[in-house]
């Protein structure tokens, strides 16, 4: 089993920790944020991670790994690899999550949910949601991050690789906004205030 540390050290080396002043797909701000893509981008680290958490849920029987697109899709691949299951990934369809491309769920599936990192659990919850609506098992969920340190309850049995207690703002109390500090929308140009 990794240790939070060799964990923490992986993100680390691949620059995936990331500080200033961002808008999360909550909607939420933040001083943090991890680029999960940059862990992503490296094979062998990422094979690494997903065989942790695979270990995790050995002997659960799990036949199929889900994640969100986009960055589900390559945790769901690598995870499933290891457990020897079946991957999948939901996308949106006009704002709700789906199965798409011909993907199913039996309900004598046994349902594994992975995702990058959960700050509010929106999107795991929305594929959690399309899971139940199969009739599936579900068998739990596995994160790389959890920025709620424990604090989110997905309903499931919930490992995380790493926990952490990073502080979120509201838009429209955020400090950093009040600092006058430039809001950078990850993956997009720099947003004005």
């Amino acid at each position: 089993m990794l240790s939070n540390a060799e964990i923490t050290d992986i993100f680390k080396v691949t620059g995936t920790f990331m500080e200033g002043h961002f808008r999360l797909s909550s909607g939420l701000h933040s001083a943090l944020y991890i680029e999960k893509f940059r862990v992503l981008e490296h094979p062998q680290y990422t094979e690494i991670l997903c065989r942790e958490l695979a270990a995790r849920f050995l002997g659960e029987g799990v036949t199929v790994v889900v994640g969100p697109a986009v960055g589900g899709v390559i945790i769901a691949y690598e995870v499933a690899r290891h457990l020897k299951a079946r991957s999948i990934f939901c996308e949106r369809e006009e704002n709700t999550m789906a199965l798409r491309r011909g993907f199913s769920l039996l309900p004598l599936d046994r349902v594994l949910v992975v995702e990058d990192i959960v700050t509010t659990g929106g999107s795991a919850k929305e594929v959690l949601e399309v899971v139940a609506r199969s009739g599936a098992s579900i068998c739990g969920v596995g994160l790389l991050v959890d920025r709620s340190n424990g604090r989110v309850n997905l309903g499931h049995r919930t490992e995380a690789l790493l926990s952490m207690d990073t502080t979120t703002y509201d838009p429209s109390s955020c400090p950093l906004c009040q600092q006058g500090l430039p809001l950078v929308k990850p993956g997009s140009k720099q947003l004005s205030l």
